[in-house]
């Protein structure tokens, strides 16, 4: 049965590691990522938190990635390209070894922070086993199975689930609201204070499951 699991991978050791030293306010996370052979890994990466000339030329002095490009660079954060060439024996286990994907990662100081969908446990277990055996730090901190569905992916319920698709459906978040909560609560028949609540609880662990990953003290 494939399973979700949530990783913590320490900055050293991992891809970017130097970068993630040098600059304390850099923040990483991954649009897309793809394992071309056994020795590289080929990361479309967006940027923030760090002046962008002097985020190129620490990127040219790390000795885990090569052939570093930038893509984009709207507002505040960029979008580059690179060849991850050191540190990266885990990762590519996962996308070829065990046909892993991966759904989530940022990397920041504290660490790289990783939502991964394997196969089955099994191939989660034989992962695991590889960092042991090759001596490789890996912190498995939550895992889901995906039977669970966006419960699995997102920690929602099927209930906050469809709440919330419904109400973006009706327009209750788009600037200005074509609904009213009082109005969306009358349609889906319940009282006002049980959708507020529905919708609050709702967005807090969509949040947790999206956009903080990782992060102590946060869930």
């Amino acid at each position: 049965m494939a399973t979700i699991a949530e990783i913590r991978v320490p900055t050293e050791g991992f891809a970017l590691s130097h970068t993630l030293d040098a600059l304390d306010e850099v923040n990483f996370e991954i649009e897309r990522i793809v394992a071309h052979d056994p020795d590289h890994v080929m990361p479309y990466v967006w940027a923030t938190g760090a002046d962008p000339e002097t985020l190129r030329e620490t990127l040219e002095e790390d000795p885990s990635v090569s052939d570093v490009e930038i893509i984009a660079e709207p507002d505040e954060e960029s979008l580059y390209r690179m060849n991850w060439i050191d540190s990266t024996e885990a990762l590519v286990h996962i996308l070829t070894e065990e046909d892993g994907t991966v759904l989530a990662a940022e990397g920041r100081q504290d660490g790289w922070f990783l939502r991964i969908l394997f196969p089955d446990r099994d191939a989660l277990s034989r992962t695991y086993e590889f960092c042991e055996d090759e001596d490789l730090s890996m912190d498995v901190q939550r895992i889901y199975n995906i039977d669970q569905g966006k419960q699995g992916r997102f920690g929602l319920t099927d209930e906050q689930e469809e709440t919330i698709a419904s109400a973006y459906e009706h327009g209750y978040y788009d600037v200005p609201r074509d609904v009213s909560l009082s109005d969306f609560a009358e349609e889906l028949d319940i009282s006002h204070q049980a959708l507020s609540e529905r919708l609050r609880r709702g967005h807090k662990t969509l949040v947790e499951n999206t956009v903080i990953v990782g992060r102590d003290g946060e869930k």
